[in-house]
């Protein structure tokens, strides 16, 4: 067929055709605002003009210590002023951020610097002994570098070859950076729990980053220089691709290492802060904090929460706080939150609960997600908006991961049939907002982190006095949820009580990730032997 004549002598050129990446945000605000403020941590205050010309140094000196594009480079760090400089430095050198949970254990950890080929790690003190035991596992050891920070108040041992702020005097602020070739080049690798227990390295892609980092804004009806306290983990989801819709927007990025709700509420009413990010956890905490501790503000604040769907309760106690709540969801595989609770002025004549209860909701698409659906995952046929039927999340659209790194099998399965499969069971609802029923997956979200429910079985199962183990979620109001274990005992072992197996997992695994509860009893099974989880879960519930 020949072409339309809209595709004759029309080509792509330079002057037309530009691939799409996060990295132009940040170079548009410092031009345009460079003494706007950018970072604020303690006594740090820099701008924009500062922080790009920080950016710069990071990614020359990255490539005169031997870093080459297409390579990793990992981050250990909590939400400090580098690891925002990270998320913009290491892609500008062409590399590849692989931004580490710091709440995880030395295996975990391992893997993912040996199956990512780290060819460098920035480590923050708290996570150098972590680090340390990590990379001396590896055959091939990436260059370590310590990022010193004067708000950690413990042990600022150095296992680095050189600090961090030495390495940026090493680079050159005026450094010819790279923009990808090819959008669909890799910008970062985000490692997440399967059932199987085994992390999964999930790529993102420029074009993706981008998107989603300006859907944040669309999604949010987010203004200029908005002011954003880091209490979401920039580790998790490159901390749902907010530190690319910040420099969008030219805001400014109020770190903070650990989530404490006392130092939110301060922060908040200190900064004038308008927007922050995190699982329902976050917002529990604020909403228990005792009397003394709240402080009142007069200035708009608003948050998103995602994870474990927010009960009710925690949204009514954070709104009459005068902080309005919007519920969003996603996963790793999409670059974090792709749907949002989208509000209709019609719902504000409603009473608080009722409002409460239709913010809970995971809602709609983002717009920059292309489709998404609640279908059969065989048929692919949608289900009925009745909100009764259920069926599986299935997304579609250029925030959707690249895939997972070196595993191709686990990759088709998840986009098959042309769909990213989410594994997450819910409900459509007449009016098209969806609602998470169940997870079809066993995967626990509590506290906004994932724990894989094998892998907890596993601990368990290392225990001489274990005959058989299965673990589920059992609603937690604090974390979401929480892993709940149940287990069959070998006859003739002798007395095991709940706080031996726990403290057992909190052996083998990272503490959050070992059971809240145990409960001891028979385990139900199929008649092929395979335990009913299902069963499981509405025993935890009523426990």
């Amino acid at each position: 067929m020949d072409s339309s004549i809209f595709e004759q002598d029309l080509p792509k050129t330079q002057a037309n055709h530009v691939a799409l990446s996060p990295l132009t945000f940040i170079e548009r605000s410092a031009s345009i605002y460079p003494d706007y403020p950018a970072v604020v941590h303690g006594d740090v205050r820099r701008n924009w003009a500062e922080t790009w010309e920080r950016c710069r140094r990071l990614a020359s000196a990255l490539e005169k210590r031997g870093v080459k594009p297409g390579e990793t480079v990992a981050a250990m760090l909590p939400n400090v002023p580098a690891m925002f400089e990270a998320h913009f430095g290491v892609p500008l050198a062409g590399c590849v951020l692989n931004t580490l949970n710091i709440r995880l254990d030395v295996d975990a950890i391992a893997y993912m610097l040996e199956h990512g080929e780290a060819q460098a790690v920035l480590v923050d003190p708290e996570f150098a002994e972590v680090i340390e035991e990590a990379v001396s596992r590896l055959a091939i050891k990436p260059l370590v570098i310590d990022v010193a920070d004067s708000l950690y108040e413990g042990d600022a041992r150095r296992i680095g070859e050189l600090e961090y702020e030495a390495l940026l005097a090493e680079g050159d602020p005026d450094y010819a950076y790279r923009l990808p070739e090819n959008e669909w080049q890799a910008i970062s690798l985000n490692y997440t729990s399967g059932t199987t227990g085994k992390p999964k390295g999930v790529v993102y892609h420029h074009r993706g980053a981008y998107l989603n980092a300006v859907s944040n804004i669309l999604e949010w009806a987010m203004p200029h220089h908005p002011i954003y306290l880091w209490t979401l983990p920039m580790f998790h989801c490159n901390g749902w691709c907010f530190p690319w819709t910040i420099a969008a927007n030219a805001g400014v990025s109020v770190c903070l290492r650990r989530v404490d709700p006392k130092k939110i509420m301060n922060l908040i009413a200190d900064e004038k802060v308008t927007h922050f990010s995190g699982a329902p956890i976050v917002l529990n905490g604020l909403v228990n904090l005792p009397g003394e501790d709240k402080r009142d503000f007069d200035h708009p604040v608003k948050v998103t929460t995602a994870g474990a769907a927010p009960p009710a309760s925690v949204i009514s106690g954070v709104e009459k706080m005068g902080i309005d709540v919007t519920h969003v969801y996603g996963l790793t595989e999409v670059y974090g939150p792709v749907t949002v609770c989208a509000w209709r002025e019609g719902w504000n004549e409603l009473p608080m609960e009722e409002r409460a209860t239709l913010k809970s909701r995971q809602g709609v698409r983002y717009h920059m997600l292309e489709a998404l659906c609640i279908a059969d995952p065989n048929t692919l046929e949608p289900v009925p908006k009745d909100g009764q039927t259920v069926g599986e999340i299935l997304m579609r659209g250029n925030n959707v991961m690249k895939g997972y790194l070196k595993n191709e099998a686990a990759t088709e399965q998840a986009l098959e049939g042309g769909w990213y499969h989410t594994g997450d069971l819910a409900v459509w609802h007449a009016d098209g907002y969806i609602e998470i029923k169940d997870r079809s997956k066993d995967i626990i979200i509590s506290g906004g982190e994932n724990i894989s429910t094998i892998e907890v079985e596993n601990a368990i199962y290392s225990h001489p006095a274990v005959e058989e183990a299965a673990v589920v979620a059992k609603p937690d109001e604090k974390w979401g949820e929480t892993p709940c274990a149940f287990v069959k005992l070998k006859i003739g072992y002798g007395e095991v009580t709940e706080a031996d197996i726990i403290e057992h997992c909190r052996e083998h695994l990272a503490r959050f990730k070992a059971p809240k509860t145990v409960i001891f009893s028979e385990l139900p099974k199929t008649s092929t032997g395979k335990i009913q989880k299902f069963v499981l879960r509405e025993e935890a519930r009523k426990s």
